[in-house]
């Protein structure tokens, strides 16, 4: 399998709105995303889990961002709103085939979540200004 592959990424003002797209194999339970800002390491952003639609979310993000998948063509979305300047980052899509429901919808808020996911995109870039 071919890693996924993000789209949907560019330039906002604080306050605008953005939706990540993401094309995934459609053979792996597990899918989030993680952002890495200037200076700083990958960080867990959400995380769906295909079969029950559970989702998991980093602090930072919580009511602002939300993850969805579309089943009949294996994609996973990320809708932000209210962006804000501390959400400029690269973007990485993600898949995993060895976490369960839980597991896939907590971890993403673990300080080392990143080693956790197996498959990642090459990343996609989101820039808000002030």
């Amino acid at each position: 399998w071919a890693q996924p592959v993000e789209s949907g990424g560019g330039s906002v003002q604080a306050g605008g709105s953005l939706r990540l797209s993401c094309k995934v194999s459609g053979e792996h339970d597990c899918m989030g995303w993680f952002r890495q800002r200037p200076g700083k390491g990958r960080e867990g952003v959400a995380s769906i889990f295909s079969n029950t639609g559970a989702t998991g979310y980093a602090d930072s993000v919580l009511g602002r961002f939300t993850i969805a998948r579309n089943s009949a063509t294996n994609t996973v979305y990320l809708q932000m709103n209210n962006l804000r300047p501390d959400d400029t980052a690269m973007y990485f899509c993600v898949e995993d085939h060895t976490l369960g429901s839980t597991a896939c919808t907590t971890a993403i808020r673990l300080p080392d979540a990143f080693e956790m996911y197996t498959y990642w995109g090459q990343g996609t870039q989101v820039t808000v200004s002030s």
